[in-house]
């Protein structure tokens, strides 16, 4: 397997004999045929995480079409390529396989074929169908709305967004591709329609939960209620169909670059307020 874990420094506990004990163990959730695989990557790269005294990070990706290198078959969906590794293992599939590419590697299959095993570094690979595929994925999806404008998909997140006026000022507005398209839609401009009301309403009850918390972070000043609010800077609001929403605003350097989040929903109003990041 991949050969990163040579010997440099001894560290106080060695990834190799955790690799040891963990990928056996990775390796009964999948069929035991090693397959040449040929797949499309989706919008973001290799990520990682780790739980709470691993050495090793559990190593991932998103693949949206895959089949094997001597089959027509072609699977479409959403899928998962994963695998365990340290650090470097992740910098290097990070740099050998860019989002939206072709990929080949040795590797094993779920029951369910939504999982799959990476056995070794992939490779550039290349397929005429799956180069369709690719290709169709990667165009913009866009959609005009009147009164709003403009939406394009984000990809990465998964969500539609576009810019449209609060008070003179632009800032971004977001939903969910999951959501119903016309019950958001609806809800967004009424929220528009009342952006004076909502406003006020938002940045009161921001300044009422966080200013205290402000004061605190503050070093050589007082921050007085108008202050705060005054300082609030929107920058995006994500609407859903149900009417719940969530205001981003940057913090006007009150909580040193943090962000304000406020959410709610439109029939009680906001409930919650929170330095984020």
């Amino acid at each position: 397997m991949f050969g990163f874990f040579k010997k440099k420094e001894e560290p106080a506990s060695d990834p190799r004999e955790e690799y040891k004990k963990r990928f056996p163990k990775l390796q009964v959730e999948y069929q035991p045929e090693e397959l040449t695989i040929l797949a499309v990557t989706g919008a973001n790269g290799f990520g990682g995480g780790k739980t709470h005294g691993e050495e090793l990070w559990t190593i991932s990706i998103g693949l949206t079409a895959w089949m094997e290198e001597d089959s027509p078959d072609i699977h479409r969906g959403e899928f998962v390529l994963s695998t365990v590794g340290d650090e470097q293992l992740l910098e290097v599939l990070r740099r050998r396989t860019r989002p939206d590419f072709i990929i080949k590697f040795r590797g094993r299959v779920s029951e369910d074929g939504k999982r799959l095993l990476l056995l070794d570094l992939p490779e550039p690979g290349f397929d005429p169908d799956l180069k369709a595929i690719l290709e169709e994925q990667k165009k913009p999806v866009t959609f005009w709305e009147e009164g709003l404008g403009t939406f394009a998909l984000n990809r990465q997140v998964d969500w539609f967004e576009t810019e449209v006026d609060w008070l003179g000022g632009q800032i971004s507005l977001v939903f969910d591709a999951e959501e119903d398209r016309a019950e958001v839609l609806q809800r967004a401009k009424t929220l528009l329609a009342g952006a004076a009301d909502w406003d006020e309403r938002i940045r009161a009850y921001a300044a009422d939960d966080l200013l205290a918390s402000a004061n605190d972070w503050a070093e050589d000043e007082e921050i007085t209620r108008e202050q705060f609010i005054q300082r609030m800077e929107l920058e995006s609001i994500e609407i859903r169909a149900d009417g719940s929403f969530e205001f981003w605003f940057a913090d006007g350097d009150m909580f040193y670059g943090h962000s304000i989040h406020v959410s709610g929903d439109m029939e009680n109003g906001p409930d919650d307020a929170a330095m984020e990041g």
